[in-house]
């Protein structure tokens, strides 16, 4: 039977199957499947960001350590911080890298560093002991006593923190404003520092520096010495040792304890002046005036580089030099390259008398003899205690008045007062 005009039929015949079809199809499925098992588990979904591997503090603590045995404290000071940001709770590692700031002459870093272990733990002895030794090297010098005062009270047997207490006692000493006896209050705080602690470094350090201010060179040379065989890597001990050498003439060996503390800390200008010095004593004077003159590039806005490379210039026959630098550090001023100078006050500072007796004679010898009669005058008022400033202030009065009678002065560059003899070598750390 059929229903006609229908559609549908009983009897409709079935369209045959098309082999290449269904080979596809099974394809499809068997990449689908593929897909669901191995791809899609192993794909991050979109959106969401791609984690990225963190180190532990442990890894940058380690990484700093080696740093630090192969000399390399810059470096060290950065794996430090690192470990700091991973694990900011964790005093120690503000304190290792407090201790590497204040070797590498990073003070207020260093200052910084122990006041943030000392948030996390204000009762961790070594915190307020760093932080006041980087407040002596500040020149903070009471706050820094009372900070190492605390420290001792933490800890009474601890000999590094008496050794860090008289090294700042020593170097107060020396300014203006000490009160009297602070040496000896160094010498003895050196001395128990001994007792408690004396194969340290520290304790080594303490005693050289007061041997150093006391006059006892020999002693302070084998006291930097051992420091130096203890740790050669930090720069100050062998400017240290370097002054010491030069006390006793030992010129080349001084030449190469400033060169191996510029190599250990490139930043800073001391020991290329601490060289010229050397050359000067010496009398090679170009010389002299070549590393005053890379000093002056490592610090141009410190007034005491140019009046440094002004002293060295002068001495070298360049008066015109002399004048362009002394004055800079004497008036203020910029230089060439735009950099800002803020002069220097006369006081009993042996190198700042040095320069304004320098600039004085300078201008003398260049016949500018106004404003050389005036620093003439300066001296005598305000050093009227200082032998060679008043010799240098006499000096100045008599070339400018050869100049006045007939235009030629009396006095040469090599003759005149300041620059006769060997200069006294610094026992503080700026020149």
């Amino acid at each position: 039977m059929q229903i006609r005009g229908s559609k549908w039929s009983m009897n409709t015949r079935r369209r045959k199957t098309n082999p290449l079809r269904l080979i596809f199809l099974l394809a499809l499925v068997a990449g689908a499947v593929y897909v669901l098992e191995f791809i899609v588990p192993t794909t991050q979904p979109l959106f969401i960001p791609t984690p990225t591997p963190t180190r532990s503090p442990d890894s940058y603590i380690s990484d700093a350590q080696a740093l630090v045995s192969a000399g390399k404290y810059a470096q060290a000071i950065e794996a430090y911080m690192q470990a700091v940001k991973s694990d900011p709770q964790n005093p120690a590692n503000y304190l290792a890298m407090s201790l590497l700031q204040i070797y590498t002459g990073r003070y207020q870093e260093g200052l910084t560093s122990a006041e943030n272990a000392l948030l996390i733990n204000p009762s961790l002895g070594q915190a307020h002991a760093l932080r006041g030794w980087a407040l002596g090297f500040l020149e903070d010098y009471l706050p820094a006593q009372t900070a190492l005062e605390q420290a001792i009270s933490l800890e009474p047997n601890n000999g590094t923190y008496f050794a860090y207490l008289a090294e700042v006692q020593a170097n107060y000493s020396q300014t203006d404003s000490a009160p009297l006896g602070l040496l000896d209050k160094g010498a003895e705080s050196s001395r128990t520092a001994q007792r408690l602690a004396p194969n340290s470094l520290e304790t080594h350090r303490a005693r050289g520096i007061v041997l150093e201010y006391t006059g006892n060179t020999t002693e302070a040379i084998t006291e930097f010495e051992a420091a130096i065989a203890i740790n050669p890597n930090i720069a100050d001990l062998h400017l240290a040792l370097g002054r010491n050498y030069r006390a006793v003439e030992r010129w080349q060996d001084a030449v190469d304890e400033f060169n191996r503390a510029n190599s250990l800390n490139p930043l800073d200008p001391l020991p290329l002046t601490y060289i010229a010095r050397t050359y000067y004593s010496l009398g090679e004077y170009p010389r002299a005036v070549q590393y005053a003159e890379d000093a002056v590039k490592v610090a141009p806005a410190d007034p005491f580089m140019h009046g440094n490379w002004g002293v060295m210039l002068r001495k070298n026959g360049d008066l015109t030099g002399a004048v362009r630098e002394l004055r800079l550090a004497v008036r203020g001023g910029t230089t060439d390259d735009g950099v800002t100078v803020e002069g220097l006050k006369l006081s009993n500072s042996f190198r700042i008398i040095e320069y304004y007796s320098a600039y004085g004679l300078a201008l003398a010898e260049t016949g500018e003899c106004g404003e050389a009669l005036q620093l003439s005058q300066l001296l005598q008022n305000a050093v009227a205690t200082d032998q060679t400033a008043q010799l240098n202030a006499q000096a100045i009065i008599d070339i400018c008045t050869q100049y006045s009678s007939n235009g030629t002065p009396t006095a040469s560059v090599s003759e005149s007062p300041l620059t006769e003899g060997t200069p006294a070598p610094e026992v503080t750390l700026t020149p």
